[in-house]
């Protein structure tokens, strides 16, 4: 695997404006003549950030990535719009965008962690609350969800609730801003939590979550430790609305090693885990298409031809 990821220019991009005027900007790699997939991050995280991952999908499909709100690619937006009913409310805006600037196709959703539970969101209809939206244009043919967070394998309700309060204050106490990228690649490495990356995602990291100082020299953030903070507010409560079991499109779920601290199990709903496609990456934490990609790009292709797409 390689060691020194070297992006590719997008094919395509498209700046795409939410309801409160935030923008969005979505770029399109791969095959264009090939099924489309569409992706995004976790929390804190990058869409190129992946690219270790979906460059094994690029010969054979269009791929459309994207970056949540205030991260990535993305300018900042409003502060208090950092909330999943805003998040739904855009991956609907998206997907239909998509189809504008990118020509019509079925879609197949490909979600790592807080996104995953956006598109299991999204795909319960939520968006059908939004007054005057038309989310037609915005279902999927299929999703792919790693390590959704849904439950902890020993954990209730209460244990979400204090996953969410801890991780929310322990972003907002990491730094922002770093001198170089360098930097910022060598306090990663000395993190436990990032030891089972795959060679050269901690530099990849680097060059894709961190963007130059506006006031000043050196780098900081792309999405600040207060806007992923926010993020993680009434996020238990928001799990409490999943119905992984009741979408209504092929779903493939692929999860961490159950055995790891931080992994989640696929359905809050014990007696509901028969009924989920459920496989998991021995030996990887929560960060696991980050770590093993090829081998999460191989249950992909794998679901994918069962499903025919």
């Amino acid at each position: 695997m390689a060691e020194n990821w070297t992006l590719p220019a997008p094919l395509a991009t498209a700046e795409v404006r939410m309801d409160d005027g935030a923008l969005i900007i979505i770029r399109r790699h791969g095959n264009p003549d090939g099924p489309r997939i569409i992706l995004s991050h976790g929390n804190g995280l990058s869409a190129d950030l992946y690219y270790p991952f979906w460059s094994l999908l690029a010969d054979r499909f269009d791929v459309v990535i994207y970056d949540i709100r205030s991260h990535g690619w993305n300018p900042l937006s409003d502060l208090q719009a950092q909330n999943f009913w805003t998040f739904v409310s855009d991956n609907v805006t998206i997907l239909s965008a998509v189809d504008r600037h990118f020509g019509e196709k079925p879609k197949i959703g490909i979600y790592h962690s807080m996104s995953a539970l956006i598109a299991i969101l999204h795909a319960q209809q939520y968006g059908k609350f939004l007054e005057s939206r038309d989310d037609k244009a915005g279902q999927f043919s299929a999703l792919i969800l790693f390590d959704p967070p849904l439950k902890l394998p020993r954990g209730t309700f209460l244990d979400m609730e204090s996953m969410e309060y801890k991780m929310s204050s322990y972003t907002l106490k990491r730094r922002s801003r770093f001198e170089t990228r360098e930097e910022f690649t060598r306090i990663l490495n000395d993190k436990s939590s990032f030891t089972l990356l795959a060679p050269g995602v901690t530099e990849l990291f680097a060059r894709t979550v961190l963007r130059p100082c506006a006031d000043s020299a050196g780098f900081e953030l792309c999405c600040p430790v207060e806007h992923e903070a926010k993020a993680w507010e009434y996020f238990s409560c928001w799990v409490e609305y999943s119905e992984i079991e009741n979408i209504a499109c092929p779903v493939k779920v692929i999860g961490a090693d159950p055995t790891e601290k931080f992994s989640f199990i696929p359905s809050r709903k014990l007696d509901n885990i028969i009924h989920v496609d459920y496989d998991f990456v021995p030996e990887t934490t929560h960060l696991l298409i980050l770590e093993k990609p090829e081998e999460c790009a191989a249950l992909t292709l794998e679901f994918l031809d069962t499903i025919g797409l």
